[in-house]
């Protein structure tokens, strides 16, 4: 494992005067969400809308006399429907299915058994809430193994050679100086910001001692955690992200 010493002309070499503001196409792209992680400026939501049960849609009113029935409002098909949605599968979900959706959010055993066991939840903040106590509660061999299971993802196809060439070198950088990739949330980040910070953040945190920077990484660990469960409840669940 390469000292402090030796990697402080590294971070020199990548990062000064580094010319790279990566403006990103696609919008909509959360490829670097699953694997490289959220740091937002500390939002009073995770990101999903806050899920209600309320309508602000009233029934018609019926002409006096008048057998009809009242319409029905239609409900509301938004992120927060698709989160309660989601929330209400997650809570029927037989234990296997539910531990496995969450082992697909941070890959410590533990911790998904821990969440999926105080099921059912009343509402999403109840269970982002659990999901981020039972973060806080991780062990050093529960924090070993959940890092060992992130990898650093590439960046956006459309960012040019030199920068993906730039962050490729950091990201190399980071895991010969700790052992595990590069672990950050970037909740709330404009995809077109996503570069630059993930190589701030590489380029602030390679000169920190390993303990110290496990410290870090846990935290962002658990940021990261959540987020990923809050997504996956705002898409409802579906097949297609409950096996990812």
């Amino acid at each position: 494992m390469t000292g402090t010493a030796d990697r402080k002309p590294i971070v020199h070499h990548l990062f000064r005067n580094s010319p790279f503001r990566v403006k990103f196409v696609h919008p909509s792209d959360t490829s670097l969400v699953p694997s490289i992680t959220l740091r937002h400026a500390h939002p009073a939501r995770p990101g999903v809308p806050e899920p209600t049960l309320t309508s602000d849609t009233h029934a018609p009113c019926r002409n006096p006399g008048s057998t009809d029935t009242p319409a029905i409002p239609a409900q509301n098909k938004g992120p927060a429907h698709a989160a309660l949605h989601g929330l209400t599968r997650f809570n029927a979900a037989s234990p296997a299915e539910a531990e496995a959706l969450l082992l697909s959010c941070c890959h410590s055993p533990r911790w998904a058994e821990r969440v999926a066991a105080h099921r059912p939840y009343p509402t999403v903040d109840a269970l982002l809430a659990a999901a981020d106590e039972a973060g806080y509660d991780l062990t050093r061999a529960d924090l070993d193994g959940a890092l060992a299971a992130e990898s650093s993802a590439p960046p956006h196809p459309d960012a040019p050679s030199a920068a993906r060439t730039a962050l490729r070198a950091a990201h190399a950088a980071y895991e010969s100086s700790f052992g595990h990739a590069f672990v950050i949330s970037l909740e709330g980040v404009r995809p077109g910001e996503r570069l630059d910070q993930v190589l701030a953040g590489i380029r602030s945190r390679l000169g920190n001692e390993p303990e110290e920077e496990r410290v870090i990484a846990a935290d962002e660990l658990r940021r990261l955690a959540r987020a990923r469960l809050a997504f996956r409840l705002a898409e409802g669940l579906t097949r297609r992200h409950s096996e990812a």
